[in-house]
């Protein structure tokens, strides 16, 4: 579906507390799917890291410590920058960036700066922005369990409803004159696949024009009315004219659709229990709380990207 710009930016507000918080694609979602890479038979195994305190100091700078939780402050407001660079310079270039800021705000400090009222008023909406992602690690982000997105997972099983698919292969060419002489050749008793590899334009002539299975709404009309149109395994349709070409059509198999498994779409169902959980524990929140707006035209506007939005999306079937 197509979100509205409020409910665009409501997202990305949520996936960067996402990011902050470190929850976005667990373990149970996507990296759950994929198998282990196998270790070299001689190679042994490998202990567990020992867990690290974060009141670990790891450098200090003019007598002050910087300390593991200071890395992970900044890793997380660094988060883009870290993600386009190997992971053994992560820390490295984080304990740089720390020690810069250490000596220049000792810098500050001493010029002053720390007492004007401006500042006092950044500080302040630094204190409020760290309480808001505690808040939502500790309150939110912590709701939403493995155990809780099986359980939406049940439930999008449940409701789950089948729908028809094909399985088709197709031979595309240029024009009607060649696609009816192929169809000629096709009815005559010749082979769909080798035909299809030695004359279809299309990326998939290579493995004999085989689409794999597909549902409605997945290609363009004129080629999925005519798939859809053919009744037996083995059937071949006319020519059939699209934008890419004119395509001839060979049912091979028919089947209903089943759910997808459960680590297919288990970081989907997780980001939507987080859209959801986030949604309602700020409606909780807001519940008494009076805003005033002076402005009437900001305040509209406000109010307009605070409208319910629709239910998002059910996974992918």
């Amino acid at each position: 579906m197509i979100f509205s710009p409020s409910r665009l930016a409501r997202t990305a507000s949520v996936l960067a507390l996402m990011l902050a918080a470190g929850t976005l694609a667990p373990a149970l979602a996507q990296d759950a799917a994929a198998p282990a890479a196998e270790a070299p038979a001689e190679a042994a195994p490998t202990a567990p890291a020992a867990p690290v305190s974060p009141d670990t100091v790891v450098a200090t700078v003019g007598g002050e410590p910087i300390t593991e939780a200071d890395l992970s402050f900044a890793a997380e407001d660094l988060t883009q920058e870290l993600s386009q660079m190997p992971a053994e310079q992560r820390k490295p270039f984080l304990l740089r960036v720390l020690i810069d800021m250490k000596v220049m705000a000792k810098a500050g400090q001493d010029a002053g700066m720390a007492d004007t009222p401006l500042f006092q008023q950044r500080l302040n909406y630094l204190k409020e922005r760290a309480l808001r992602r505690a808040f939502f690690a500790e309150t939110i982000a912590n709701a939403v369990t493995e155990d809780a997105v099986r359980a939406q997972y049940d439930k999008f099983v449940a409701d789950f409803v089948p729908a028809e698919e094909i399985r088709a292969s197709h031979i595309l060419v240029a024009d009607e004159a060649e696609a009816n002489a192929i169809k000629a050749e096709l009815d005559g008793g010749a082979d769909f696949a080798t035909i299809a590899k030695e004359k279809s334009i299309d990326p998939g002539a290579a493995n004999g024009g085989d689409l794999g299975f597909f549902g409605k709404g997945m290609m363009v009309a004129p080629f999925e009315a005519a798939a859809f149109a053919l009744t037996d395994i083995g059937q071949i349709s006319a020519p059939v004219k699209s934008q890419f070409g004119w395509h001839i059509i060979k049912l091979e198999e028919k089947r209903q659709s089943t759910p997808p498994a459960f680590e297919q779409v288990a970081g989907q169902l997780q980001q939507q229990l987080l859209m959801q959980t986030f949604d309602d524990t700020v409606a909780r929140l807001m519940d008494g709380v009076t805003i005033d707006i002076p402005d009437a035209a900001l305040k509209a506007a406000v109010d307009a990207q605070s409208e319910t939005q629709p239910a998002e999306e059910a996974p992918a079937q």
